[in-house]
């Protein structure tokens, strides 16, 4: 006997008409501009008693308490199969209409549609949307960035992004259904949408070119921060060239270890190096490369740490690339402690509390347990977790003991002390107690940059921004010493140029971190720090006396009380404290043109120029991406964990992205 289920869909299969899926997406836009205009704006959400779940429910309830034959259940059936089709994304996709384009916000395109057949790929977050336009052929106009802002092209301002509705294409394709001869996409599809990325970043015009015989001091404070490197590779791996504001160039040049000389037993806890050599971007010209190389902590002697996790849990950390990978990070962190190490966990949203009361770091389970309870919701209310968490590191604390508190964020603070000076000030009056704060920025779209840099330039710590777990490995497990055990305080650099040799000059990065020249012997004034195997490079552009190359006309009347004959480019001086001292040291050592140079040398000098080729430098000339590729690629030396390697491949992804 043939089952009425089998009767049911053999009449269904005769009675319903082929699908023609160009008419049915014609009809849905015909449907849905007559209901934008007599019902009114589609953004408006619809009051209704029950949400789409309840209402499924509630009818299937009744259709059962209602309907008990074999035919009517059949029928019923059939119905709430077609309805659960209708909830899945390819069935709402399907049914869903285009937004329409705000008009008043963007100059018509129906025009350049109707004028270029084929079809436009629109960057859509991390993927390209082919929109089909006019005929069907083999034709493509990949102009996308005509439908974005000049200012933003080729960048990651990204400040409008073009969004749609699916296309017509895609949801016919995804459905199994044959694709239309002729779709047509009117502009009336499409919406424009305000970005939501909030990012800022910390960065000052790059530092002009001077005059010896006007200004021949140049003082500074030495980074260790690699925040910006980081940044800058993560807008590269997107698909963009970073702003200039987000490259720092000294980040970038100090984000590689170097082979520099360390300082022999009892020589210091540093040892500086000079070198002079030609400039690759300019023959008139020199650098003069500054070193310093920190002496390395034997991981057996030193001291017990006790580190507190202030970790953001606010709702813009719900992120993969946040909170998730955040977890992630400080699992690898755990392996690289002692036993004899302490871990307490503090976590701040709306409000700020204590996850993890101090726990010995051998108790691996209790801290990993308190890592996997954290989850994201709420605002961020900064102030209170800085608070929270000082407390904690002060009741931690014991004499011989390092303490540190590791901020871990988004860089959000929008509740509390959220303003950067204000900060400042916060955490320059703790810093005083000994315990140090490191920042470590997680996730992209509204990352607070100035934040960061305030708080770990103020707090004594190091900022960094991770991306990815091999950056999380290189920074808190292969770093992990220099990062959180100090053995240099406010390290600050001065270099006194000779107006007889040296005609002009300009350093190159570090525009955040400047001094005056009464700052470098002033005790009073902060600078940075310098951590266990840490290296520091900075690097000065001069023109020689003579050059074709200098930029500024001479004085006509000019004074000068440098000895005759004098061959030194200038004079070095460098001032640190030893960790809880309250006078500082000075090393001094003359800058001869005769030094020599090495690899490790050239290869800081291609980075130096990468960053300037990011920042659009007007002192490089022609010199280009390709020569900076040439020079690092000729010095990479000794690339253990690929860093030199990478930083090349971001060199030619620059190259892509800027059309040299």
């Amino acid at each position: 006997m043939t089952n009425d289920l089998d009767d049911l869909k053999s009449a269904m299969d005769a009675a319903i008409p082929a699908p023609d899926a160009a008419r049915r997406h014609a009809n849905l836009a015909y449907a849905q501009r007559k209901f934008d205009t007599f019902q009114g704006s589609t953004q408006q959400v619809r009051p209704t008693s029950e949400n789409r779940a309840t209402a499924l429910w509630t009818g299937v309830t009744t259709m059962l308490n209602t309907l008990t034959s074999r035919g009517g259940l059949t029928a019923t059936t059939a119905l709430v199969a077609c309805g659960f089709l209708f909830l899945t994304p390819i069935g709402q996709d399907l049914m869903r209409a285009p937004n329409p384009l705000e008009a008043a916000s963007k100059r018509d395109l129906n025009a350049e549609i109707a004028a270029a057949p084929g079809s436009f790929l629109i960057p859509l977050g991390d993927e390209e949307v082919d929109f089909s336009l006019g005929q069907q052929n083999d034709s493509r106009i990949d102009n996308a960035d005509d439908l974005i802002a000049p200012e933003a092209k080729g960048r990651a301002i990204e400040p409008t992004v073009l969004m749609a509705a699916p296309a017509p294409q895609r949801v016919i394709a995804q459905a199994g259904l044959s694709a239309p001869a002729e779709p047509e996409l009117l502009a009336t599809d499409m919406v424009i949408m305000e970005s939501s990325n909030t990012e800022s970043f910390a960065n000052a015009a790059a530092n002009p070119v001077k005059v010896t015989a006007d200004e021949p001091v140049s003082t500074f404070s030495i980074d260790i921060d690699t925040a910006s490197y980081s940044l800058v590779r993560s807008h590269l791996n997107r698909g963009f060239l970073p702003s200039a504001d987000a490259v720092r160039v000294e980040e970038l040049i100090n984000y590689f270890p170097y082979d520099y000389a360390g300082p022999e037993a009892g020589e210091g806890p540093f040892r500086p190096t000079v070198s002079v050599m030609p400039t690759p971007w300019n023959a008139d010209t020199q650098l003069v490369h500054i070193a310093i190389q920190g002496e390395k902590l034997v991981a057996d002697e030193r001291p017990p740490l006790n580190l507190v996790f202030l970790i953001d849990t606010s709702g813009s950390m719900a992120q993969p690339d946040k909170l998730p990978l955040l977890k992630q990070s400080f699992r690898l962190m755990l392996n690289k402690l002692r036993p004899n190490d302490q871990v307490a966990i503090v976590e701040y949203a709306g409000s700020a509390g204590e996850v993890l009361a101090p726990t010995a770091a051998s108790d691996r389970t209790a801290i990993l347990q308190a890592i996997n309870t954290l989850g994201a919701g709420g605002s961020t209310n900064g102030q209170g977790g800085l608070e929270q968490a000082y407390a904690v590191a002060e009741d931690m604390a014991e004499d011989g003991d390092v303490s540190r508190v590791i901020l871990a964020t988004d860089g959000d603070f929008n509740v509390g002390l959220n303003d950067p000076n204000a900060l400042k000030d916060f955490i320059a009056d703790k810093r005083d107690s000994g315990t140090y704060l490191s920042v470590l920025g997680f996730g992209r779209g509204n990352l607070d940059d100035a934040t960061m840099q305030a708080l770990a330039q103020n707090g004594n710590g190091q900022a960094a921004y991770i991306d990815d777990l091999s950056e999380a490995q290189k920074v808190l497990v292969d770093q992990l010493s220099g990062a959180l055990f100090p053995i240099a305080n406010d390290v600050k650099i001065q270099v006194e140029f000779n107006p007889a040799t040296v005609a002009e000059y300009r350093l190159i990065g570090y525009e955040t971190r400047s001094l005056r020249r009464e700052d470098f012997n002033n005790d009073a004034v902060d600078a940075g720090e310098l951590g266990a195997g840490h290296s520091v490079t900075a690097i000065y552009e001069v023109t020689p006396v003579g050059s074709a190359a200098i930029m500024n006309d001479p004085l006509r009347y000019n004074t000068s009380n440098t000895p005759e004959g004098s061959a030194e480019l200038g004079f070095l001086k460098l001032r640190f404290k030893a960790p809880g001292d309250d006078q500082s040291q000075l090393i001094e050592t003359p800058i001869t043109a005769d030094l020599t140079t090495t690899s490790e040398v050239q290869f800081a000098a291609a980075i130096a120029g990468f960053g300037q080729l990011l920042r659009g430098s007007a002192y490089l000339g022609d010199w280009a991406y390709g020569d900076a590729i040439k020079l690092a690629n000729a010095h990479r030396g000794d690339d253990a964990f690929g860093y030199r390697t990478q930083a090349v491949q971001l060199m030619r992804l620059a190259q892509s992205l800027s059309n040299e």
